[in-house]
């Protein structure tokens, strides 16, 4: 069994993805773990969409100017929604379950990245139907995503089809730590 620490050591972001499909199981290994994320009260304010559709994924990728355009060549993505009226903490919880899908994605040796949704714009209107339009907008309407979920991120997901080198331990930056006081 690898330790946490090596698998987190081995997670990168992988933004380059083969034309493979993704096994129904490995899809569903990454669902449960966000389900069992944990959450303020647990409360489980998330909700999910799978999004495997190349079209639907073409279309995702122009929801930002930078950090999207992997969507286009991901064989699956998943929309992480947060009902905020839930909980004051709802984009910690959110953000967890999105941490917990890229690390059994690396753990089952997919490639995985995220792309931040919320409070973000669309820079490439030919994808927008308005200008000014929010990448959380273009996200809703392209996954018909209810008002009452907020659009957090969005997990891409393939077959790496790039190598990155594991963080090195020793390179760290120890010095951002503190211990008793700053």
């Amino acid at each position: 069994m690898t330790s946490f620490l090596d698998l987190a050591s081995h997670r990168r972001s992988i933004r380059k993805y083969t034309d493979e499909p993704i096994k129904d199981d490995d899809i569903k290994k990454i669902m449960q773990a966000a389900l069992m994320s944990p959450a303020s009260k647990r409360c489980n304010p998330w909700e999910f969409v799978v999004v495997t559709d190349s079209s639907v994924l073409r279309n995702m990728s122009g929801c930002r100017t930078y950090g999207s355009a992997m969507l286009a060549e991901a064989a699956a993505a998943i929309v992480v929604c947060v009902d905020a009226s839930l909980t004051d903490t709802w984009q910690c919880d959110g953000a967890i379950a999105a941490q917990q899908m890229l690390l059994e994605a690396a753990d089952i040796g997919l490639g995985a990245c995220w792309v931040q949704v919320y409070g973000r714009m669309v820079k490439d209107i030919s994808t927008a139907s308005a200008e000014n339009m929010s990448a959380e907008q273009l996200i809703r309407e392209l996954c018909n995503i209810p008002e009452r979920l907020q659009v957090l991120c969005i997990v891409s997901l393939g077959h790496p089809d790039e190598e990155r080198k594991p963080r090195e331990l020793d390179k760290l930056q120890y010095e951002k730590i503190h211990y008793g006081q700053y």
